[in-house]
């Protein structure tokens, strides 16, 4: 069956609404007439007609968006719960399970353009595995950065969302590649992955009562497996979020609640408190202080600050342009505060391809350096 979010379907779709609209205006002399013959002939075409014109319009526009990105996500098939992990002493929390070559001016060599690696990263502290990509930027495999231990970013998708595209649409590892050319980001492994891990439930990024632990593998099992199974530092100052609409929330969230964790985090788009609806379940276990522990406008005005760094992303026309203001106005140190503010954009990939170029050069300025593997 061929890919939902492949290019094939997209043209086949396309031809097939071209070939029904055809097929219309040839008919449509023939269907005159008023018998029941006639007139059931004329909306059959019709509704055929507009049918194949959507389903190509709608097969393009998920394509862009990555609302579903498989045809079990797409039909529902894919909800089941989280799967608990069991880990032997030693054993590996990430399996690479493929690769694909950068591209650079300068060749697809992973020493000049780096490597991305597809894997399935499986928590301990969670109970919870979910698959994403890494980008291992050239410099991981070179010579001289052998004994180095690299910063990371991880970087989250909107829900519900696709891990692919922040490398086909949104072009992560692209300019990463060219922020680290340009000496504006240091050499930064980019971990990219989906902010929900339990199905097709929006989890947003919680440890739900009952639930999934999903805050947790963020915020523990991630940066631990890199760190293990990669040259990636164990330090919170090396270490970033960033994403947009709820990765966004997800990263900010994850700084100021973890800021062990995360010292630094962006958001494009993203929101700043979440509210339970047919996607997400019960979040809160009935807790009106466990959603306010997740309200980040609160956590700003009632928490003691956080020692990280915050990038909020929007524009007059974005839903959080408010919200965004009042961010700015409620932080106190020693929490520090950025903003990118278009003149116009809206919620989408294109304004976030905007935004990302400028946050990954605002993200060199907050992340430690490649730093020597400290001895056992």
């Amino acid at each position: 069956m061929p890919s939902l979010t492949g290019i094939p379907l997209q043209i086949i779709a396309a031809l097939l609404a071209i070939a029904v609209f055809a097929a219309t205006m040839w008919l449509w002399p023939r269907l005159g007439g008023r018998s029941w013959r006639a007139w059931t002939g004329r909306i059959g075409v019709f509704f055929a007609t507009q049918v194949t014109v959507l389903v190509a319009l709608a097969l393009v526009a998920n394509s862009y968006f990555g609302f579903f990105s498989t045809w079990s996500d797409l039909l529902g098939l894919d909800g089941g719960p989280g799967t608990v992990v069991d880990h032997k002493p030693g054993g590996k929390a990430i399996s690479v399970t493929g690769e694909q070559k950068m591209y650079s001016p300068q060749g697809s060599a992973k020493e000049h353009s780096g490597l991305i690696q597809q894997v399935r990263i499986s928590g301990g502290a969670s109970g919870l595995a979910g698959k994403g990509y890494v980008y291992l930027p050239p410099q991981y495999f070179q010579p001289d950065y052998a004994s180095q231990r690299f910063p990371m970013a991880l970087v989250l998708s909107g829900y519900p969302g696709n891990a692919e595209k922040l490398i086909s649409l949104l072009q992560y590892p692209a300019s990463a590649l060219k922020a680290i050319q340009n000496n504006q980001l240091p050499p930064t492994v980019l971990v990219m992955m989906q902010p929900t891990l339990s199905g097709n439930r929006d989890t947003e990024c919680m440890d739900i009562p009952g639930g999934p632990k999903v805050e947790t593998f963020f915020t523990e099992d991630l940066p631990k497996a890199m760190s293990d199974d990669y040259r990636v530092s164990d330090q919170p100052g090396s270490h970033a979020a960033m994403g947009d609409s709820t990765g966004g929330y997800c990263a900010l969230k994850f700084a100021l609640r973890k800021p062990d964790a995360y010292g630094a985090a962006a958001s494009f788009s993203g929101y700043y408190s979440v509210s339970t609806d047919p996607t997400t379940g019960d979040l809160f276990g009935k807790s009106a202080q466990l959603k306010r522990e997740n309200d980040l406008l609160w956590r700003l005005k009632n928490k003691p600050a956080a020692p990280v760094s915050l990038l909020l992303a929007t524009s007059p026309n974005e839903e959080n342009y408010a919200d965004t203001q009042k961010m700015v106005a409620a932080f106190k140190a020693p929490t520090a505060m950025s903003t990118i503010t278009l003149d116009s954009g809206g919620h989408n990939f294109h304004t976030w391809t905007r935004e990302i170029p400028p946050a990954l050069e605002w993200l060199g300025k907050h992340l430690t350096p490649p730093q020597p593997v400290r001895s056992a």
